[in-house]
């Protein structure tokens, strides 16, 4: 018998075939249930979701056959591909030229056939939901639909996987792009602050060694300098603490005490003169990104200090848990944050008129790297503030 010719779209068809990245793929036990059910359902001894090659036909399942593989010339399913029909169904007695071309390549003579071509948006067949039985028989019409509803269902099942293969490219790309980021963010950091170093070393000996020779507006020029210098190492300083930022979420989950968590963190501004942090003696957390944590709680409380010209600075932080979070309240009595620029500061590179204690002005970047660790920890924050009345920052994350 002469060899079917292939459709004219056949090259299409393995090009459509290739994006779903399925032909030789493995075993997936939400196929194989799928064709399980086809075969109970239609009450017959095989059942197969076939994908059509360029020269052969690969099962991505079969119930009731060993076969993995097989030659795509004479293949039953080589029809169905071809068919304008949902179902292709075709027995022995009515042609038993098609059966008797297919009988050696299959692991049993078979005498009845049905396959449903699966087909993509673009209406190319990329592979085929099939049952094979050894007797003349028919489908009633119950199972023909059981049928069509499996099928599609596997239809769905190579969707979702083609889908998930383009979003892990994707993310492999993103991934690659900010390592370069990165790297470029960290060549230009250190390639800036070391000028910087000495633009304010040099200004700073300049002050000394000349202040009997400058006139006032001459010494304020140079205050400036110096505190131009300084918001800009910071600067720097910030965006690439926000961009390691991610490096702190890779890092391993474990369970945490809190008081102890939080007393070796204040401990670091306790020294500083007229500082009052005050924070919960009982607490556990399990399975939380302590690294992440530890980074959320350092930037709200040095922010709750800088920001804050009380003669005695205080921090109060807060902890409860509910069904399902961790909820942390960090509360000061600094300078507080207008209505208008709450909605703001967690914005990237978002500044506020205000400055701190030292006279510098923030750089938007800490409050930003806190969302985005918080956000990542399945967690969400917001600021209870008014002018001149301190803030209250309240944040929660997901509890494992």
């Amino acid at each position: 018998m002469q060899q079917k010719k292939f459709s004219s779209n056949e090259r299409l068809r393995r090009a459509a075939l290739a994006e779903y990245a399925i032909f030789k793929s493995g075993e997936d036990k939400d196929y194989d249930q799928l064709t399980f059910l086809a075969a109970k359902i239609c009450q017959v001894p095989v059942a197969k979701i076939s994908i059509i090659g360029k020269n052969n036909i690969w099962y991505k399942s079969a119930y009731g056959t060993q076969l993995a593989e097989l030659p795509r010339e004479n293949a039953l399913c080589e029809h169905s591909i071809h068919t304008s029909e949902e179902i292709f169904i075709i027995n022995s007695g009515e042609h038993p030229g098609l059966f008797e071309n297919a009988r050696n390549i299959y692991d049993r003579e078979y005498h009845f056939y049905a396959g449903v071509p699966l087909l993509n948006a673009n209406g190319h067949a990329i592979a085929v939901f099939c049952i094979f039985d050894t007797r003349i028989r028919e489908l009633d019409e119950d199972q023909k639909k059981s049928l069509l509803a499996l099928a599609n269902q596997s239809m769905n099942l190579f969707e979702s996987r083609k889908h998930k293969n383009k979003l892990q490219h994707v993310q492999r790309k993103l991934k690659q792009k900010y390592k370069e980021l990165e790297k470029f963010a960290s060549l230009v950091s250190h390639d800036i602050k070391s000028p910087l170093a000495n633009i304010i070393s040099l200004t700073e000996l300049l002050k000394d060694e000349n202040k009997e020779k400058l006139d006032k507006q001459s010494r304020q020029y140079l205050d400036f300098l110096v505190e131009s210098s300084y918001s800009l190492r910071n600067y720097v300083d910030g965006i690439l603490s926000f961009y390691r930022s991610d490096h702190v979420l890779e890092k391993d989950y474990e369970d945490v005490h809190l008081p102890t968590l939080l007393k070796r963190i204040t401990d670091l501004y306790k020294l500083e003169e007229n500082v009052e942090i005050t924070y919960p003696n009982k607490g556990h957390l399990k399975n939380i990104n302590k690294a992440a944590l530890s980074q959320v709680f350092m930037n709200l409380i040095s922010n709750a200090l800088k920001y804050n010209t009380s003669e005695v600075r205080k921090v109060d932080i807060n902890f409860k848990t509910t069904s399902t979070y961790y909820c942390f309240e960090v509360s000061d009595n600094g300078i507080g944050i207008s209505a208008t620029d709450k909605e703001k500061i967690f914005q990237l590179f978002a500044t506020l008129d205000a400055k701190d204690r030292y006279g510098n002005p923030g750089s938007g970047i800490g409050l930003a790297t806190v969302k985005k660790h918080i956000e990542q920890m399945n967690g969400s924050i917001e600021v209870i503030s008014e002018k001149g009345k301190g803030c209250t920052f309240k944040f929660k994350i997901k509890r494992p």
